[in-house]
């Protein structure tokens, strides 16, 4: 049993984000046997739905405090803001079918610069030098982690555009779930977050699949996605979090990058050269620029 509760904390954080670091190889994989985004995103929301309200239940059955009511202004708020999970999902496997899974995980970290620009609009006040040197360092390691600069590089447009849409998403889901109904347990807020998540990924799939939806994706893809990719990861970071502290837990999260990127190359062989690995190192030293607290 593990006394130390920050290295508890940076173990639980760390293999949340190594999940999800294997879902976007995952999905590839999924794209080469035909299935479509509709059909991956549906298998995994669906039983990620599931696993949930039974994670909720055996939660209620288990437990012997009382928990926190959870108000109907409440579950509207997160349902809404749980729509960024869908939009995340949707969006990120779009962009995972157009370009390499190494630049899919590269143009979702943008979420470092579009979090400093959302929380200057909010708090209404410039952000401070370490945050502004942290996005410059990003946006230098994204040029070179998605080698815009190699000059036999044939760019896929709809894949860049996803994916900047994708962390889009995610910079405002990142932001709503640690304002809205923090008081309630991680489980309620998850499962109502999912079911708006889901809510996004219905009417995507009503808009786009034009074929008889495949169901045998839930046997073969759909429990690996919901595990990785809505039950796991949530929890272990939900748990992680308050043990580690923002600063320490968003810097820990930085290996959903390197995970990313080795499960690519090792399971779908995709070459990442080391000017790559480069862009890859700063971004991850940006991260952790922004999160350590600079002596005055």
């Amino acid at each position: 049993m593990i006394k130390n509760k920050t290295l508890k904390g940076v173990l639980l954080v760390g293999l949340g984000a190594s999940c999800y670091g294997m879902l976007a190889t995952f999905v590839k994989m999924a794209y080469l046997e035909g299935y479509t985004t509709a059909e991956l995103s549906g298998s995994q929301f669906s039983l990620g739905l599931v696993g949930l309200i039974i994670l909720n239940l055996f939660q209620k059955k288990s437990t012997n405090k009382k928990e926190v009511q959870v108000s109907k202004h409440q579950i509207r708020q997160l349902i809404l803001a749980g729509t960024s999970i869908g939009f995340t999902s949707v969006f990120y496997y779009l962009s995972v079918k157009y370009v390499a899974v190494s630049i899919s995980i590269v143009l979702l970290m943008q979420t470092v610069w579009m979090g400093v620009v959302l929380e200057m609009f909010l708090d209404k006040k410039r952000p401070s030098t370490q945050k502004i040197f942290s996005v410059l360092l990003t946006l230098t390691g994204t040029v070179l982690a998605t080698n815009l600069l190699h000059e036999s590089l044939v760019i896929e447009w709809k894949g860049f555009f996803w994916g900047l849409l994708a962390a889009a998403a995610y910079t405002a889901n990142m932001y709503s779930s640690n304002k809205i109904a923090v008081e309630i347990s991680s489980l309620q807020r998850s499962l109502f977050m999912i079911i708006g998540g889901a809510l996004i990924v219905i009417v995507f799939g009503l808009l786009t699949q034009n074929t008889a939806f495949n169901f045998s994706i839930f046997i073969k893809w759909g429990f690996i996605l919901s595990l990785f990719g809505t039950i796991i990861p949530p929890l272990l970071l939900n748990m992680g979090f308050p043990l580690t502290g923002i600063g320490l837990g968003s810097i820990v999260s930085t290996l959903e990058l390197p995970v990313s990127v080795m499960m690519a190359y090792f399971l779908l062989a995709e070459k990442v050269i080391l000017e790559q690995w480069l862009g890859i190192f700063l971004i991850i030293a940006a991260i952790i620029f922004m999160n350590i607290r600079l002596k005055k």
